[in-house]
């Protein structure tokens, strides 16, 4: 059981380990700056279309005033020429053409509120944007420095005080022993140079008796004369 607990550990290590690797923070910040980037080019790209219905809308609005003031003009000439008829058509197709004018202005607002808000949602894209690249040189500063610290932590961690700790108490008990060595042969050398001394210094009893001969021949012959 206790083998399957630590395989299942060792394993659940490494992939923690594969994904912290994967999941690199500037790595996915310059990742979600390149989807904003991507975001505002399609963003850029709608404002394009929106401005291109906007001006197309406004030249449908100024070609129909021009219709709607050449068959005014041509009521008018009509009227003045006696033809009623003519002018009839004139003045039919010019209240046509004024209903679909005010349709179009109508369309135009509508398309300018539309192109409004896509550049204020763009602005803001652009705002945001921004703010996260400025944002992402501060994150990248303090990655980098959160990086050197765990680098270094990891590297203080990696000494096993309680070994050194140990280690260090073995030499000094090492030490304490070679003084105490040192110290108990300084005790025990007076004594024994002592000994070596009195040993030294020692007279034998055939050093004795010969000497006691000698003294005794010397007071003999002092006798004799």
């Amino acid at each position: 059981m206790g083998i399957f607990k630590r395989l299942k550990t060792i394993t659940m290590a490494e992939l923690n380990g594969l994904l912290d690797g994967i999941e690199d923070p500037i790595a996915m910040l310059n990742e979600y700056s390149r989807e904003m980037e991507q975001e505002i080019v399609k963003g850029q790209n709608a404002l394009a279309r929106q401005i291109f219905v906007e001006k197309k809308q406004a030249a449908l609005i100024a070609e129909t005033k021009l219709v709607v003031d050449k068959r005014t003009r041509q009521a008018k000439l009509a009227l003045e020429q006696g033809e009623e008829a003519i002018a009839k058509l004139a003045v039919q197709e010019k209240m046509t053409k004024e209903n679909q004018l005010q349709l179009y202005v109508e369309q135009l607002e509508s398309i300018k509120g539309q192109t409004q808000i896509l550049v204020e949602k763009l602005d803001q894209l652009k705002e945001k944007y921004n703010q996260m690249q400025q944002k992402k040189i501060l994150l990248a500063s303090r990655a980098n420095v959160a990086q050197s610290l765990k680098q270094i932590q990891k590297v203080t961690v990696s000494f096993n005080t309680d070994d050194i700790a140990r280690g260090v108490a073995r030499a000094e008990e090492k030490i304490l022993m070679m003084e105490a060595e040192v110290q108990a042969g300084n005790q025990f050398a007076t004594p024994l140079a002592a000994f070596d001394a009195a040993f030294d210094h020692y007279v034998s009893e055939e050093e004795l008796t010969k000497e006691l001969e000698k003294l005794k021949s010397e007071k003999e012959k002092v006798a004799a004369l």
